[in-house]
């Protein structure tokens, strides 16, 4: 199984000179709970630094936070649930579950949101993945499942197996991420380190790996993502050892992308 390099990930597209707003991504974040704020909150704070547009829904008290907090979102939208067809209609790709909790709510807004739009460009992570009827998984979603929300799903299968049989794309995350496609094309991630165990870590590499799908292929977005992410992981240990947490791995993730385009 071939390691990701930083040649895979200088594929990815970045904004051209030029371009005009949209052109360069507009995501959807469905997400959060009233038990669970931050996890979300973090996945936007990533990829609205992608991105030049990100439609959030969450419960009213997170919609609420992130109005308070508009000055930093300033190309943001919040939407509340009822209202979420027409952005997933517009936008290239909708991130759900992040902060969603287990519950009967989760599991209704993932599944019927996935029967009705089985061709949008799907991230499942957190509360979706463990609430999901796997039989609806929607053709090229990414999954981002540790090792026990993918026991959960999928029992004792294999990462490759899991994503021919669903035509899917399954990153594994761990001390070394494993990537797999529909398509039979399975890579390994390495890099890392103590500090990324640190809770909201997984919600940022979500809202990267989404922003990145909005105009990339599923599957790059997803190997460059945990590239990505786990060497701004490891810039913030070289500086602080394990001692950063989510947000600072949020603030860090352009730092990395900047140096891997546009430093030799």
């Amino acid at each position: 199984m071939n390691e990701v390099t930083i040649d895979d990930v200088k594929r990815l597209t970045h904004p051209a000179q030029g371009s005009h707003k949209g052109q360069n991504g507009r995501l959807l974040v469905i997400g959060g709970s009233r038990l669970f704020h931050a996890a979300s909150l973090w996945a936007l704070t990533v990829a609205s630094r992608i991105v030049d547009l990100v439609h959030y829904s969450s419960v009213p008290e997170n919609n609420a936070i992130v109005h308070e907090e508009k000055k930093e979102f300033r190309n943001g939208i919040v939407v509340p649930r009822g209202e979420l067809d027409p952005y997933i209609q517009e936008d290239d790709c909708i991130l759900i579950g992040p902060g969603m909790t287990r519950d009967r709510e989760t599991e209704t807004i993932t599944n019927e949101l996935f029967k009705k739009y089985p061709e949008k460009q799907w991230v499942i992570d957190a509360g979706s993945l463990q609430m999901m009827d796997v039989a609806l998984i929607p053709q090229n979603a990414i999954l981002t499942p540790h090792h026990g929300e993918f026991a959960h799903a999928f029992g004792t299968a294999e990462v490759a197996a899991v994503a021919k049989k669903y035509h899917c794309i399954v990153l594994l995350k761990g001390e070394k991420d494993v990537a797999c496609s529909g398509r039979g094309e399975c890579r390994v991630i390495t890099g890392g380190n103590p500090g990324m165990t640190k809770g909201g870590t997984g919600d940022v590499l979500a809202g990267l790996i989404a922003a990145l799908a909005c105009k990339n292929d599923p599957f790059l977005a997803t190997i460059a993502g945990s590239f990505i992410n786990k060497k701004a992981g490891d810039a913030l240990y070289e500086r602080v050892g394990p001692y950063f947490n989510a947000t600072d791995l949020a603030n860090q993730i352009p730092v990395t992308m900047k140096e891997i385009y546009y430093v030799d």
